[in-house]
């Protein structure tokens, strides 16, 4: 599974380990993730991340 990285402050959102906090569960692809799921470090939408390459 790809990893998306936040543009703003560089949150590296990986899929095997998820969001628990904020209740994306391990093993949920970025675009699985609901859209008002915002980055857990600065607050920034979805639409703020790039797939890292």
């Amino acid at each position: 599974m790809e990893k998306y990285v936040c543009t703003v402050c560089g949150y590296i959102y990986d899929p095997t380990v998820g969001d628990s906090d904020n209740g994306v569960d391990p093993g949920t692809k970025f675009e699985d993730i609901p859209d008002d799921w915002v980055c857990p470090l600065c607050g920034v939408p979805k639409s703020d991340f790039e797939k890292v390459e």
